[in-house]
């Protein structure tokens, strides 16, 4: 079984988290996102905008020709918040090319390597927000998507040996995203956590948890699954 892995959106936040827990695990790991990271990571990075199609089918031939991918993570993802009266269709177009176009696009190539291997890890990572969240047309229309896509790609490639599943994260502080919307040290936060039944936000750590969970070479039996890490949020309501 070959070990390389991809993952997008690496260079901060969860993406970052799931980077070095792969790492930790032996892998070697390649990360695409739209800047460097800003300290060694351990990675070999490429950099890219995902919404650019042209850009991505070029990268991800230039990867699927130099390594043999069997676990790819798509992590990265931004959130553009809008009530619906001020909801643009370029901000849905937009979230549609990075949450949807872009797995696509890197998956197809690297589909070669796992169906030869008889082996592949898919994980997708969309948000407790695809249930539903004020402000998040754009956001949870397109991760709700990924649920879908996942779905279907789970029966489609089960024969080849490979799983296709999905993690929802809850609301995460120490991310880029989180504080565009939240403040660091900001009342609000605290009011958010005390609103989510563990009486904590999430970290980094917690969602690249999940994500090996779901890439073990072992879990095998296991495939079309979301799993919300969210303390317990998408069992009730959450206001921000």
């Amino acid at each position: 079984m070959n070990n390389t892995a991809v993952v997008t959106g690496g260079s901060t936040g969860i993406g970052k988290s799931i980077c070095a827990s792969l790492i930790d695990q032996g892998y070697q790991v390649i990360n695409i996102s739209d800047r460097p990271s800003k300290e060694e990571t351990g990675c070999i990075e490429y950099i890219v905008d995902l919404t650019d199609e042209q850009a991505t089918r070029a990268l991800a031939r230039e990867i699927s020709d130099e390594y043999q991918v069997t676990t790819f993570v798509h992590n990265a993802g931004v959130i553009r918040p809008d009530l619906l009266e001020n909801v643009t269709i370029a901000d849905v177009e937009y979230l549609e090319k990075l949450h949807l176009h872009a797995p696509i696009i890197l998956l197809q190539a690297f589909l070669p390597a796992m169906t030869s291997a008889h082996f592949g890890r898919v994980v997708l990572i969309s948000s407790r927000a695809a249930s539903g969240l004020e402000s998040r047309t754009a956001y949870s229309a397109t991760k709700a998507g990924m649920l879908g896509m996942a779905r279907t790609w789970a029966l489609e490639l089960a024969p080849q040996g490979i799983t296709v599943n999905v993690v929802a994260p809850g609301p995460i502080e120490a991310t880029e995203m989180f504080h565009e919307v939240l403040p660091k040290g900001s009342n609000q936060m605290q009011i958010l956590a005390d609103s989510i039944p563990v009486g904590r936000l999430g970290l980094p750590v917690d969602i690249s948890r999940a994500v090996t969970f779901f890439t073990d070479p072992e879990a095998g039996f296991l495939t079309g699954q979301t799993l919300y890490v969210c303390g317990g949020s998408s069992v009730g309501s959450l206001s921000l």
